[in-house]
């Protein structure tokens, strides 16, 4: 696990190596155990990568940046492939020679021997950088791992001009693009705080990724809350060429979630499904424990963590369990999970954490968010819990909800789906009217979700799809009305990122729809996003086995009736593991993991909320209504509206002010 970055200058100001010096250090957070720079001047442009390193595998020979034999390829790696050795044996049996034990040396093999397209053959979380110098100044290749674990941003300076374009069916690349001109610099970064600490990027705020972070609580792929600063997303790979920078590509796109192997999958039946996904997930937990340092997991009173530590202590002895414990039992899994690691006989750990606590950290958490997010804090306190506990290394059950139907979004997106199938039948007048009585029955039922339905009935083209009023945290007419600029001709890439979500997923049946809507909405834009982060900022290293990319394909291409049970969330999972699952946590009713923000923001983070709302930094008060900002507010304090809608703008605010 590391943090990497680098620049590409086409000018004469020769200054990428001192670009570089500059970022890296931002990122030591994410690599406390080494630091390495690769620089090239060459014949028309100059070249420099930088890279901090948390040593997980090969401690002592994995120094990056990693060379080819010839040292005409060198690359830097963020993440784990977890299959390196199978990989690794497949190099040498084609010549090459290996000078480390490390993973990230596979990589730059594996680029020479089959080109960009090596990425199609690794399995794990990561964001590359390859240098190519065979040909020419050579070619710099990026890539992200299939499901966005891993992140990476990049900023082409200038920017001459911008377009987005929609196709419908989306072609084989997607349907957005950038189409950047002539550019005199090309830099990347693991963290959008490191593009900003090279001083060259503007800290402008975007507008169109400030519509999709009210909308969603966070920013949509592939926008930042940086303007002109973008991710590249979750399964593509991009290559600059070094001799030019007259023509910066758009991203590629290498895998989805919805293309799959049917035929592995579809002639499946319960008891079938079921073994094959115990034997998958077993596979992913063992590549998953690849380490040379301690490997712990995450481990709550839920289905997800439960089985992984299950799956874990079958695979090796003294499997190191640990739960954040709280005083208020209200809010505490501590007992069901240290009866679970009893029962597993795994050395566990608890580490508690009071309210006052919490509190007192509280601005370092938000701190260490890269980009602004409703969620996040958690998984800041349940990191530092684990470095606590004494671990680098800790399985999260991050992604289990998507794959196996945790969520409310899979029994209520068909409903939304039929009711915005009515609203398109019916005529302006009459929906006013129908909208006009679901207010009023919001005033004694919730009222943010009787916005939401309000929202689709009223607009339902307004979201690229009904499955996203769901995942609303203001409504669209809330956030035209909390909006007070345009978007400067700024296309909202967003959008169409979630419209070729969308559209590939209408292509599947209504089980594996929401699974990919999800995987590629809330999975990538807050929970991977913030678990990097909040994660990163501890210096742990947290892998998810559940998106283990063979385990995802296939059982996103299993027919929905293999899936779903009514009345039995994760009805396959349960099936898979039930025999290491104790009963307890098979039948108790699913809980959400959070802490008791309701009761804090009315009572110790009152004032704090209160001045922030009230004084929106510069970069926000051209862009939001700042009575709009205190009208959410003042909702909150009477109660006609959740926890989440004033924090989340608070926590904007902050970001703004520290970053912007």
């Amino acid at each position: 696990m590391c943090g990497i970055c680098g620049v590409v200058d086409w000018s004469d100001s020769g200054d990428a190596s001192a670009l570089v010096r500059l970022m890296t250090p931002t990122m030591s957070h994410r690599g406390p155990d080494d630091d390495g720079f690769l620089d090239k001047r060459l014949a028309h442009s100059a070249l420099s990568l930088g890279m901090r390193r948390l040593s997980i595998i090969d401690l002592e020979g994995g120094h990056q940046p990693i060379y080819n034999e010839t040292g005409d390829i060198g690359g830097v790696l963020n993440g784990e492939i977890y299959n390196f050795q199978s990989l690794r044996r497949q190099l040498q049996d084609r010549g090459h020679t290996f000078r480390t034990r490390a993973d990230s040396e596979v990589v730059v093999h594996a680029f020479e021997e089959w080109g960009a397209q090596c990425v199609e053959r690794f399995e794990g979380m990561f964001a590359i950088a390859v240098w190519d110098g065979r040909k020419g100044s050579g070619q710099l290749c990026l890539a992200r791992d299939r499901l966005g674990i891993k992140p990476l941003y990049y900023y082409a300076n200038p920017v001459q001009s911008l377009k987005s374009k929609v196709q419908s069916p989306p072609d084989e690349n997607g349907p957005w693009t950038l189409d950047f001109g002539p550019s005199t610099r090309f830099m990347f970064a693991s963290e959008v705080r490191t593009l900003l600490a090279s001083g060259v990027v503007p800290r402008r705020l975007s507008q169109p990724a400030l519509e999709s972070y009210l909308l969603f609580g966070s920013v949509a792929e592939p926008m930042t809350l940086v303007e002109d600063v973008y991710s590249l997303p979750p399964g593509h790979r991009m290559t600059i060429d070094l001799d030019s920078g007259d023509a910066i590509p758009s991203p590629e796109r290498y895998w989805t979630m919805s293309e799959g192997s049917p035929a592995a999958s579809q002639n499946s039946d319960r008891v079938t499904a079921a073994k094959q996904v115990r034997e998958l997930l077993q596979q992913s937990v063992r590549k998953h424990l690849i380490a040379d340092v301690p490997v712990g997991v995450f481990l709550s009173s839920g289905i997800d963590s439960t089985a992984l530590a299950a799956l874990a202590a079958r695979e090796a002895s003294g499997v190191h369990t640990f739960t954040l414990a709280f005083p208020e039992k209200e809010f505490s899994e501590a007992a069901m999970a240290r009866r679970t690691a009893s029962t597993l006989g795994t050395t566990h750990d608890e580490v508690t954490l009071s309210g006052d606590d919490m509190l007192a950290r509280l601005g370092d958490a938000v701190a260490a968010l890269d980009q602004p997010t409703m969620d996040g804090i958690n998984t800041y306190f349940v990191s530092w819990s684990a470095r606590q506990a004494g671990l680098k290394v800790a399985l999260s059950g991050l992604g289990g909800d998507e794959l196996f139907g945790g969520y409310q979004t899979f029994s209520r997106t068909a409903h939304f789906d039929r009711m915005a199938g009515f609203a398109e039948r019916f005529p302006d007048g009459m929906k006013a009217m129908v909208a006009a009585a679901g207010s009023a029955a919001g005033r004694f039922a919730g009222r943010d979700a009787a916005r939401k339905l309000t929202a689709l009935w009223k607009q339902p083209h307004s979201l690229p799809d009904p499955f996203y009023f769901g995942r609303a945290l203001f409504t669209p007419p809330q956030v035209a009305q909390l909006l007070q600029a345009e978007s400067n001709g700024h296309p909202a890439l967003w959008r169409d990122w979630l419209q070729e979500s969308a559209a590939r997923a209408r292509t599947l049946d209504s089980f594996a729809a929401v699974s990919c809507m999800e995987a590629e909405s809330y999975m990538v834009n807050t929970l991977l996003r913030d678990t990097d982060s909040m994660s990163m900022a501890h210096s742990l290293e947290v892998r998810v086995p559940f998106l283990d990319h063979p385990l995802v394909e296939y059982v996103t291409q299993l027919p929905r009736e293999l899936k779903f049970r009514k009345g039995r969330p994760k009805a396959l999972l349960v099936d898979a593991v039930r025999d290491l699952l104790p009963a307890e946590v098979v039948n108790q009713s699913k809980r959400g993991f959070t802490f008791p923000w309701a009761e804090w923001l009315r009572g110790p983070l009152k004032n704090s909320v209160d001045e922030g709302l009230s004084d929106t930094m510069p970069a926000l008060r051209s862009a939001l209504d700042s009575d709009g900002v205190r009208g959410v507010w003042r909702s909150y304090l009477e109660g006609k509206t959740s926890w989440s809608r004033p924090w989340s703008l608070y926590v904007l605010n902050e970001w703004c002010k520290a970053h912007l």
